[in-house]
């Protein structure tokens, strides 16, 4: 009897140590860690507009789909899409006909708000849901394509909006050397609007 009882003391013990450790100590010093090193990326990776006010996270993507923004990929996170509770992709394989209709009506879609001439080819990232559904990142090229339509909308010079682009594209990912150049649409879109209550003359780095 005695025997039982050490071991149910040890085996108490060793439980609180665990939980000790594990559920105190250890996330105490990984938050800690995480708050001096890196804050920012920590804490959402935030993106505040010039009031103070967080409008989303450089992380994750948003819709936007009014003719005076640049818009994300297609998500299939959630019922609407960008829903950031329901991350993930619509499963659908290459062979599927479900995907391959609705990557055709995009593809028309696309063509028709950006105006697109027949020899110019449709970036897949602008057809094709990510695998998270909130990748908040376009292809360059797909930046490219909708400067013209964002430019007209916006009455701005299509060469300041494509200036807008490249201050707004972020290099490769994992180590700096996998996957390709990004543009955070979110990002882009409040610089724009920044822009538009700044006025014309007032420029990014500018007194």
């Amino acid at each position: 009897m005695r025997t039982v009882l050490m071991e149910l003391r040890t085996a108490m013990a060793a439980t609180v140590i665990l939980l000790l450790v594990a559920c105190g100590v250890y996330p105490a010093v990984v938050f800690g860690f995480a708050q001096v090193l890196f804050p920012q990326r920590a804490n959402g990776s935030l993106i505040l507009d010039a009031s103070g006010t967080v409008r989303g996270s450089a992380l994750l993507g948003q819709n936007f789909s009014g003719a005076a923004y640049f818009h994300p990929r297609p998500s299939a996170a959630g019922a609407h899409g960008y829903d950031g509770t329901a991350s993930g992709g619509s499963n659908l394989g290459p062979t599927s006909k479900a995907l391959r209709t609705l990557v055709a009506e995009r593809v028309a879609v696309y063509r028709e708000v950006n105006q697109l001439k027949p020899e110019e080819q449709v970036p897949a990232d602008a057809v094709t849901a990510s695998g998270s559904g909130l990748d908040p990142h376009i292809s360059v090229r797909n930046a490219e394509i909708q400067a013209r339509r964002v430019a007209k909308c916006r009455g701005i010079d299509e060469a300041e909006i494509r200036d807008f682009v490249a201050r707004h594209t972020e290099g490769k990912g994992i180590l700096r050397f996998l996957g390709d150049p990004g543009v955070n649409v979110l990002r882009l879109n409040l610089a724009l609007d920044e822009r538009e209550k700044r006025g014309p003359s007032s420029r990014p780095g500018s007194p």
